[in-house]
């Protein structure tokens, strides 16, 4: 690998993508404009680790990627997590069980695979993804039913994405103490433990890298990038984003169908880092 300058995350839906699509072409060509100029790129998403895969191949990301929403830095080569951020068994057992008997839409990620709730409505996602990869490349995808909690041995999860949740699940789950609840778009919520989040995640990546916080950028939109918009040195907000995001960010791009992305890597990013080297 040669020598990294600066390292940016960037968000998936609605920034570098729209959901169900596939990266513009002038997209990925700004990445490989990023690359050619010592800056490192990856993506930060609250997806599972399992539905970022095919497009880590197709952008050449070759360092360590943000997934479920800070939960686990995941290698995209070797489909393993390296660090995560892991409910404790106990915690996760009660959560499961007041997600089950509120019937709520819930999906939760771990390294063994993507699982559903009995009234998740995710599935059709997921097998949207793997249409077309080879089984090896494909999200592993498991039901869960109401005897799931009191089995033996259950996996470890490290994120819970509910869509479209009530009052009856999202309140109690907002006020918990040990959870972080955030929305990462219009009727999604992210569920993490208390503390996990893309910004602090962009920085221990950074660490790993070698790359000083001085020269850390990210990019995003919704209201679960904000912690990285603010924890990086130089964060951008898609014209897209939450006035949140707009208000922390150092530098505000086009919206994502007019190629907010790429505009924000040739006008901004590149300029400055060349201009800070």
């Amino acid at each position: 690998m040669e020598e990294i300058r600066a390292v940016l995350a960037a968000d998936m839906d609605f920034t570098l993508l729209l959901p169900g699509e596939d990266v513009p072409p002038e997209n990925e060509a700004a990445v490989k404009r990023l690359k050619e100029n010592g800056i490192a790129f990856t993506i930060a998403t609250g997806r599972s680790p399992f539905l970022v895969g095919k497009f880590a191949e197709r952008l050449g990301i070759d360092i360590p990627i943000i997934t479920s929403n800070g939960g686990a830095l995941f290698d995209a080569r070797t489909r393993k997590q390296f660090d995560s951020r892991d409910f404790s068994d106990s915690k996760i057992r009660e959560l499961l069980k007041f997600l089950i008997d509120n019937s709520a839409d819930a999906t939760l990620y771990s390294d063994e695979g993507i699982f559903f709730t009995p009234c998740s409505t995710r599935r059709a996602f997921v097998s949207s993804y793997n249409q077309g990869l080879e089984p090896s490349k494909q999200s592993p995808m498991i039901d869960i039913d109401s005897s799931f909690p009191y089995k033996d041995k259950i996996p470890s999860f490290n994120k819970i994405l509910l869509i479209s949740a009530d009052e009856k699940v999202s309140g109690p789950l907002s006020s918990d103490p040990d959870l972080e609840v955030i929305s990462s778009g219009p009727g999604l919520f992210d569920v993490m433990c208390k503390g996990v989040t893309k910004g602090k995640a962009l920085l221990s990546l950074a660490e790993f890298l070698g790359v000083p916080a001085s020269m850390t950028f990210a990019i995003g939109d919704s209201d679960n990038d904000l912690s990285m918009i603010e924890s990086a040195q130089y964060g951008i907000a898609m014209g897209n984003a939450t006035e949140a995001c707009k208000e922390a960010a150092s530098y505000i791009t086009s919206n994502c169908d007019s190629l907010g992305f790429a505009k924000a890597v040739d006008d901004y990013i590149i300029p400055l880092v060349k201009e800070l080297s």
